[in-house]
C-alpha cells in the first residue's frame, strides 16, 4: 500500500469499511462497500396433505378464539380499581371485627348529641344571617347619608371597582340560530309505520 503523508493529513484512511470522499475540512462523505446478494434458497415442496392440515389447524384456532370472544361479549370490561384483591377475600375472616350491638343508653346519647349539633349549627347560621343583614343595613344607611351630602360622591361610590373583583366578560361566541333550520339528529333509517 502506498503512503501519501500529505494526503493522510486531510483524508483519514478507513480500511475495508468505507471509502472517503473529502472536499474540505468541514464535509466528510462516506460510501459503504458494495454488498453482494446471495442467491435465494429453493423452496421446499411440501406435501399438500401437510399444508391442508396446517390450514385446518389455523382455521380451528381462529374459530375457537371467535367462540371465546362471542361468549365473553356480554360481559362488561372489569374496572381494576373496583375489584377486591384475592388476598383480602382470603383474609376476610381475620379482618372481620366483632362489633358489639349498641345499647339503648348509647343510642339515646347519640340522638341527644345529634340534636345538640343541629341546634348549634342552626344558631351559627342565624348569627351569620344577622351579621349580613347588619352589614347591608349599615351600608345602605351610609350611602343614603352620602347621597344627601353630595350626589357626585354617591355616584362614584356606587360604581363597581374593577380591581376589587377581576371579572371579564365576552359576547356570544356562537352564531345566532337560523330561522326555519331543522337540526339533523344523525344518520338513521326511519322504520316506524306510517299511519294514513
Amino acid at each position: 500500500m502506498l503512503q501519501f503523508p500529505m494526503l493522510s493529513r486531510f483524508v483519514p484512511l478507513v480500511r475495508h469499511t468505507a471509502r472517503t470522499i473529502h472536499t474540505g475540512t468541514e464535509l466528510l462523505f462516506r460510501s459503504t462497500p458494495v454488498l453482494c446478494a446471495e442467491p435465494l434458497k429453493k423452496k421446499k415442496k411440501l406435501d399438500p396433505q401437510v399444508v391442508k392440515q396446517r390450514e385446518e389447524r389455523k382455521r380451528k384456532r381462529l374459530e375457537k378464539q371467535i367462540r371465546r370472544l362471542e361468549k365473553n361479549a356480554r360481559q362488561l370490561k372489569p374496572i381494576e380499581e373496583l375489584e377486591v384483591p384475592m388476598e383480602l377475600i382470603d383474609e376476610q375472616g381475620k379482618r372481620k371485627r366483632n362489633v358489639p350491638k349498641p345499647t339503648a343508653e348509647l343510642l339515646e346519647s347519640r340522638a341527644l348529641l345529634e340534636k345538640q349539633w343541629a341546634k348549634y349549627r342552626m344558631q351559627e347560621t342565624l348569627a351569620d344571617y344577622q351579621l349580613f343583614d347588619r352589614i347591608v343595613v349599615s351600608q345602605t344607611k351610609a350611602l343614603n347619608e352620602l347621597k344627601l351630602e353630595s350626589e357626585d360622591l354617591y355616584r362614584q361610590a356606587i360604581q363597581p371597582d374593577p380591581a376589587l373583583v377581576p371579572f371579564r366578560a365576552q359576547g356570544p361566541v356562537a352564531t345566532p340560530p337560523i330561522k326555519g333550520y331543522e337540526q339533523p339528529d344523525g344518520e338513521y333509517i326511519d322504520v316506524s309505520r306510517k299511519w294514513e
